[in-house]
């Protein structure tokens, strides 16, 4: 006789205490369910996600156009990644920050920054060591100490002193002896607050005095409005004793998809980053650096400068509608995103009603850590005539609630 069950056994073994303590990438649901949403043939207008909406400068496509079609570069590389490209990011920061940098032993390329930040932990968190992130954060820094085995200390973010960290009541935090990392990210995901070099050197001399490891997030350093200009937290540690920066292509040249930055600074840092990417990947496409070498020795100030002004007026149409659909924004100088609190205090709610009523998608401020609930993020990575139907519904929505 045989005994139906409804229950199927797993022939699989269970999957790794790391991932159980992992939660679902919110992203990547949110993308799901809009997703299904466009499929049911609702026509979502996505203000959630950062990446931008504008070509690369043709001169990098017509670069990786012609380096594809050497048959010598579709081999694979070195671990270190394609000298020209090293070459290129070294002579970025001597232009842009008056930083110098070591090709060969300072500077090593990414295949984008994000795998670089979860990578840094697996290279110095071991179980019981502690990571320094901010309140708001890039969840990124948050994933990759858990990945680890580490445990994470909150870094509040005043709101009321531009979003900078609360270094006293760092200071005063028990575990700050097991903190081996500190990250911080400016031009900020997701506030779009600015520092000036004041705070890296405040963070240096906390870091130095703490032995922590300072990163720096800076794939916005090039996304700025108002007449600010960025600076870098090499700046505040040339001789690079306890600091390293992660860069990107991604959102100064047009380049997500593309994905490929690097990390920059303390030697010995990039020497053990470099132990578990070799252990993990081999190098980027040959091509790919190639045209980002071309992107960052080639591309006119203008060109950026141009970008950033669509940018601006985006952000400032975003700015304006904010008190008429029940938001206070907060006006701030970089990234590409409109930070904004919720009137009644509801983020998750808010979010959710503008999805389904409107049609457009919003982050929910609680996405990027516990200080982010009553607050909602816009991205301005949109087309200029999406923008302006994101508004007009959300306008509507509004009023109708």
């Amino acid at each position: 006789m045989t005994t139906n069950t409804s229950q199927t056994v797993s022939t699989l073994p269970p999957v790794g205490d790391r991932l159980r303590r992992l939660p679902p990438y919110g992203f990547a649901i949110v993308g799901q369910k809009i997703a299904e949403m466009n499929a049911a043939g609702k026509d979502v207008i996505r203000l959630d996600v950062g990446s931008p909406d504008m070509p690369p400068p043709d001169h990098v496509l017509e670069t990786l156009r012609q380096s594809v079609l050497d048959p010598t570069k579709h081999g694979y590389g070195s671990y270190r990644g394609h000298k020209v490209f090293r070459e290129a990011v070294a002579a970025y920061y001597q232009r842009r920050f008056g930083v110098k940098l070591d090709e060969s032993k300072e500077v090593l390329p990414l295949i984008g920054s994000k795998e670089g930040i979860v990578n840094l932990a697996q290279a110095y968190v071991d179980h019981g060591d502690e990571v320094i992130v901010p309140d708001l954060n890039y969840p990124a820094y948050s994933m990759g100490t858990i990945m680890a085995g580490g445990e994470t200390i909150i870094m509040r973010l005043d709101p009321n002193n531009g979003f900078r960290p609360d270094l006293k009541s760092l200071r005063e935090h028990p575990d700050l002896p097991k903190a081996k990392l500190l990250w911080v990210n400016y031009p900020n995901n997701p506030t779009g607050a600015v520092v000036d070099l004041n705070l890296y050197e405040d963070l240096v001399t906390f870091c130095r005095e703490n032995r922590i490891l300072l990163c720096s997030d800076n794939p916005y350093m090039e996304i700025v409005f108002d007449g600010y200009t960025a600076p870098s937290a090499l700046q505040a540690d040339p001789d690079k004793t306890c600091t390293v920066e992660f860069m990107s292509l991604s959102k100064t040249y047009n380049m997500a998809g593309w994905r490929l930055g690097a990390c920059v600074g303390n030697r010995e840092v990039i020497d053990a980053l470099l132990v578990i990417k070799s252990n993990i990947d081999s190098g980027h496409f040959r091509s790919i650096y190639d045209a980002g070498a071309a992107a960052l020795n080639d591309t006119p100030q203008g060109w950026i400068d141009q970008r950033n002004a669509i940018y601006q007026a985006r952000r400032d149409k975003l700015l304006a509608v904010c008190p008429q659909i029940g938001l206070s924004p907060v006006r701030t100088s970089g990234s590409m995103y409109v930070w904004a609190k919720v009137k009644d205090g509801d983020d998750q709610s808010y979010v959710i009603s503008a999805l389904e009523q409107a049609l457009v998608s919003i982050t929910a401020g609680e996405m990027y850590g516990y200080a982010g609930r009553g607050y909602v993020r816009f991205s301005i990575g949109i087309a200029d005539e999406r923008l302006d139907e994101a508004v007009e519904r959300l306008k509507g929505w509004y009023q109708r609630r």
